[in-house]
């Protein structure tokens, strides 16, 4: 329990976004947009122009900063760079997949529901009897 990480308790946690137009645009309406002093923001709006080397540097940069507790991923961006997002394996930030309205949710693609399947699955749950 000494080395649980623990989740910033101040009121500047924020959640950030790397999703298409559609779903940057409904979270921001919502109030989860946020602009530092140095401009920067905490999202990443993801669009036919958008190389996945902006999206890596997006998400290495969301997952670097103590200031936010959540990536929220559109699942069809985290595919893009699926080699990142599986080798996260920090709890804070929690990153989450999300679905988008051209692309839809497939559960066999999210690393955090396989890992939780693994987690829960007869043969990881040693018996003590």
């Amino acid at each position: 329990m000494a080395n649980k990480p623990q989740i910033r308790t101040s009121n500047s946690a924020l959640i950030a976004m790397i999703a298409d137009e559609d779903s940057v645009v409904g979270f921001l309406l919502a109030g989860v947009g946020n602009v530092d002093l140095r401009r920067k923001t905490n999202y990443l709006l993801v669009d036919s122009k958008t190389t996945v080397k902006q999206i890596e540097d997006a998400f290495k940069d969301f997952t670097a900063r103590e200031d936010i507790a959540i990536v929220l991923i559109s699942q069809y961006v985290a595919n893009m760079i699926r080699f990142l997002v599986d080798s996260y394996n920090k709890p804070i930030p929690a990153i989450l997949e999300i679905p988008s309205k051209d692309h839809p949710y497939d559960p066999a693609q999210d690393s955090v529901l396989s890992r939780a399947k693994h987690l829960f699955s007869a043969e990881s749950v040693s018996t003590r009897y």
